[in-house]
């Protein structure tokens, strides 16, 4: 893998669908070899369990065991930070929250972490500084507003200094402005499917701001079909073409 490829971490939104065989998965494949052969593919999973559940020791070293050194797992913040406290009062669900993932950390696998905002979540900058202040520095951390309020300049003044990312999330209705703010960058497509020309643009998008900063996460949302995975593998093979011509 030539070092541009290093930027780029593509992967999904979750990996154990048996909806996803037989066009990603082979067909007899077990669901507990899932995320072994997954990660023969894609180099990155977005696990969505960590927004309900905390990770048990075991459970993360049967992910390391399954998984290559270069595989990087992306957790998603607890609800009970970004949704039940809104950032506020959180010293105790958020080191509990951080402990969980910390075996990730220190067998540097972690990515980064995601906080995603409930819908109804409007802009509150004082809390969202406040908080940033608490997460340890080593911590990469990306947050995905999803109410229109938080598009403004105080915010991504408050994440730039704290060298955090906006995600740069889109669906059918709605999507958030490109803005860098960190040294990596967080996309999340969800729209429910990405014609082959649109999967061209995103290779082209990707490859475009890879200059800019040093990481890259992409990911897209499950699917009850194999779609989800299928894209992502397309997007990383062009983007590996890309590399190498560039190399």
């Amino acid at each position: 893998m030539s070092e541009i490829m290093k930027e780029f971490y593509v992967g999904t939104s979750g990996w154990a669908y048996k909806t996803w065989q037989p066009d990603f998965f082979p067909p007899k494949l077990p669901q507990k070899q899932f995320l072994r052969y997954y990660a023969t593919k894609l180099n990155t999973v977005e696990v969505n369990y960590t927004f309900r559940h905390l990770l048990s020791e075991q459970t993360i070293t049967n992910w390391l065991v399954e998984t290559p050194e270069n595989f990087r797992f992306v957790v998603k913040a607890h609800q009970a930070i970004t949704h039940f406290h809104r950032l506020r009062n959180v010293d105790e669900p958020l080191l509990r929250f951080l402990s969980s993932i910390q075996p990730l950390a220190a067998a540097h696998r972690l990515g980064p972490v995601l906080f995603q905002f409930p819908g109804l979540f409007k802009a509150d900058p004082e809390a969202l500084d406040s908080f940033l202040a608490m997460l340890p520095r080593s911590l990469k951390v990306a947050f995905e507003f999803r109410d229109k309020s938080w598009f403004q300049q105080s915010t991504y003044e408050i994440l730039r200094r704290h060298r955090a990312a906006l995600c740069i999330a889109e669906s059918e209705d709605f999507a958030t402005p490109e803005i860098i703010t960190a040294d990596f960058i967080y996309f999340r497509y969800r729209k429910p499917d990405y014609k082959a020309s649109e999967r061209s643009s995103i290779v082209t998008n990707l490859a475009k701001v890879s200059g800019q900063t040093e990481e890259i996460y992409a990911f897209f949302k499950h699917l009850e079909s194999p779609e989800s995975p299928l894209h992502a593998l397309d997007v990383l093979q062009k983007l590996s073409v890309a590399a190498q011509k560039v190399s």
